[in-house]
């Protein structure tokens, strides 16, 4: 008469087993797949890593060659030169050495592409920072016609510069409680209360180096060009700009020549050739975009990276 109850307990131990092992295994299952996926993304994060470098130095080599000329002729930087030209996107692949075979599918298709851009071709907001009281007032007047050009709202100027010289003053270094905090580059500009369309509108005629500089005229924007002297109107910077396309100024007395006698092209504030430079590096990948915009200080023959600042992107976002 026990015979049933016995069974029906060992069916049930069996049933309780069964779904122990299958919840181990289950477990173990994804504790395996997500332990690939970790290994996959940590891999193709190492390579991304490793190619964008390559990207950097590359880049490096060419301003090294650059450099080279400029000792061997007159020290000018303009956008006719070969750091000037963009790479255009080109598959991973057509990169590798003649000898491997670049049609084998070995992995996701992978992209890569960059630009390198002159620093300098931008109003340095460094300056209106470490401008002497002498110099601050055409600093100030500079912004104010930078963020007029620019279609800022009205008083954009005012708040930027004085938000700025506060967060560099003394006591900002001290740690003042009501200090504004230093921003290091241009998108942490918001920090002192710019809007996001704000920045936008600023950021093709504005950076923030780490030290003063002057703006090329080889490679500046008529507007920041129009703004960096006093007299000038986006019709002179509009001259210098088409005239340079046909032949590069190599010297402040060509842009003196092609504006009004009035126009005082400071040695101080303008040159023709170029220090700081940002190095983009783009690369594809399924879904993704991985892209790193570094700041590079050429002293001489050294390419100095002073910053490397990474974006993750979706392929949608990034396409916009």
């Amino acid at each position: 008469m026990k015979r049933p109850a016995q069974s029906g307990a060992a069916l049930l131990t069996a049933m309780i087993i069964v779904s122990l092992i299958a919840t181990m295994a289950a477990a173990m299952a994804w504790r395996q797949y997500r332990a690939m996926h970790i290994e996959a993304a940590e891999r193709a994060r190492a390579q991304s890593a490793w190619i964008l470098q390559g990207a950097l130095d590359w880049a490096r080599l060419i301003l090294r060659e650059d450099a080279r000329a400029n000792q061997q002729g007159q020290a000018i930087d303009h956008l006719g030169e070969v750091w000037a030209v963009p790479l255009a996107e080109a598959r991973l692949s057509t990169f590798l050495a003649a000898e491997q075979d670049p049609t084998v599918d070995d992995g996701p298709e992978a992209f890569l592409s960059g630009t390198l851009s002159d620093a300098q071709a931008r109003y340095n907001l460094r300056n209106l920072v470490a401008a002497a009281a002498t110099a601050l007032p055409a600093e100030l007047r500079t912004l104010a016609r930078l963020c007029e050009l620019a279609g800022c709202p009205s008083g954009t100027a005012t708040t930027l510069s004085e938000q700025l010289r506060a967060a560099f003053a003394a006591k900002a270094e001290a740690g003042a409680a009501d200090a504004p905090v230093q921003p290091a580059n241009f998108e942490q500009l918001a920090w002192l209360g710019l809007t996001a369309d704000t920045l936008k509108r600023l950021r093709p005629f504005v950076t923030l180096l780490p030290g003063p500089s002057k703006v090329n005229l080889n490679t500046a924007p008529r507007e920041v060009i129009a703004a960096l002297f006093e007299g000038m109107d986006l019709a002179s910077a509009e001259r210098i700009v088409q005239v340079r396309q046909a032949q590069p100024l190599r010297t402040l007395d060509d842009a003196k020549k092609l504006l009004p006698a009035t126009v005082d092209v400071s040695a101080e504030r303008a040159s023709v050739n170029s220090d700081f430079f940002i190095v983009t590096g783009r690369l594809r990948l399924d879904e993704r975009v991985l892209e790193e915009r570094s700041l590079v200080q050429r002293r001489g023959l050294d390419m100095l990276v002073l910053s490397r600042d990474r974006v993750n992107l979706v392929l949608e976002a990034a396409s916009q």
